[in-house]
């Protein structure tokens, strides 16, 4: 086989138009004669790259002009202390675990004022997140926080919340841009860039208006929401890069129909792939059918004793990251936009093969 697909969980595979066109435009980004790794964020050149990702992130995702867009640093988990220290405003919150990362979230923010536990599914093992109808919250917290996907678990919600009086804090990390969202569902929603929009070393942070009055007097300026949206995100240099490759990333998916058509695909190529680890006992999903999450397919082998020779001959063949995250161990396949269906496809017929030959 000469194929190589990348099933890593982030940072992930990105679209090959883009990498080629970042190619292109390496040592000389729009006939500057200099690479976008070199201009100064406030420059005439790279100012515009800026403004034409966020205008491209907001057609995407239909975000009204009540919300402000930021590209910050440090990755989705820097998050988990910005966000108390943005909101809680010496209130209250609570947090809905569903897994590694919406427990991660929770205890991250402990240290900052009454933290709550909304709800919890880890006494089912996270086979499934605990239900919209589950979650016990006051009407006076400042906010409630949900992680959207489950990476290492592979849970999804794919439900939409809305609650009148308590914002909603959602870590989209993996699943942004990936569906369609109503934006207004939400008050603040986050994302490390790893994933569905680039490479590392870029989060972006979507927050309404009405939200960036609460930061506490002890916020540093480079992490106050409110001081970062005055300055358009550049109190201090930003992750360059990272934003550009982002937007060509935006651009491709505006180019490939946007977000409809997108869903359209992952839901294809999901449904392909737990279609098979359903119809045989050599694979197997212990995942609530109603939450698999699309964007992360976690599977196990009915003999454990044959995953490490699974991850090995799946290299050899160009099926590259399959391992499972060391904490739940087993595999794991992620189908996140830049994948596309033939690569699916060349995974389950890698499964059939060593199913037939290990069975």
């Amino acid at each position: 086989m000469s194929y190589q697909y990348n099933f890593s969980a982030g940072p992930a595979m990105l679209p090959k138009e883009v990498m080629l066109q970042a190619q292109q435009e390496f040592l000389n980004f729009d006939k500057t004669g200099i690479s976008v790794m070199e201009m100064s964020h406030r420059s005439k050149e790279y100012l515009p790259i800026v403004e034409k990702a966020e205008k491209n992130l907001r057609a995407l995702l239909n975000i009204p002009n009540k919300y402000k867009v930021l590209f910050l640093q440090g990755g989705a988990i820097t998050q988990n202390f910005m966000v108390p220290m943005n909101l809680l405003n010496n209130g209250s919150a609570s947090y809905v675990v569903s897994g590694y990362w919406s427990n991660r979230s929770y205890r991250d923010a402990q240290p900052f004022g009454s933290i709550k536990l909304s709800a919890s599914s880890e006494s089912s093992a996270f086979e499934k997140p605990p239900s919209f109808e589950s979650w016990n919250f006051d009407q006076k917290d400042a906010y409630v926080h949900f992680c959207q996907n489950e990476t290492i678990h592979g849970v999804e919600y794919l439900d939409s919340f809305r609650m009148p009086k308590v914002p909603i804090v959602c870590d989209m990390s993996s699943t942004i841009l990936s569906r369609p969202m109503n934006i207004d569902d939400y008050g603040v929603i986050y994302a490390g860039a790893q994933k569905n929009i680039g490479p590392s070393g870029l989060t972006i942070v979507i927050v309404r208006e009405d939200l960036l009055l609460f930061a506490d007097k002890k916020t540093p300026t480079t992490l106050n929401w409110k001081i970062q949206s005055e300055n358009n995100s550049m109190i201090n240099t930003p992750s360059t890069f990272s934003i550009y490759m982002a937007g060509l990333v935006f651009e491709w998916l505006l180019n490939e129909g946007g977000l409809k058509k997108i869903e359209r695909l992952n839901i294809k190529k999901s449904k392909y792939l737990y279609d098979f680890i359903d119809e045989n006992e050599f694979y197997i999903n212990d995942i609530d059918s109603k939450y698999r999450s699309r964007m992360n397919v976690p599977f196990r082998l009915a003999n454990n004793d044959l995953t490490k020779s699974f991850v090995e001959k799946a290299e050899n063949e160009g099926l590259y990251a399959l391992k499972g995250h060391r904490l739940v161990g087993g595999l794991r396949a992620s189908l996140y936009n830049a994948m596309p269906f033939d690569g699916v496809e060349c995974l389950v017929e890698f499964m059939k093969y060593f199913k037939k030959n290990n069975a």
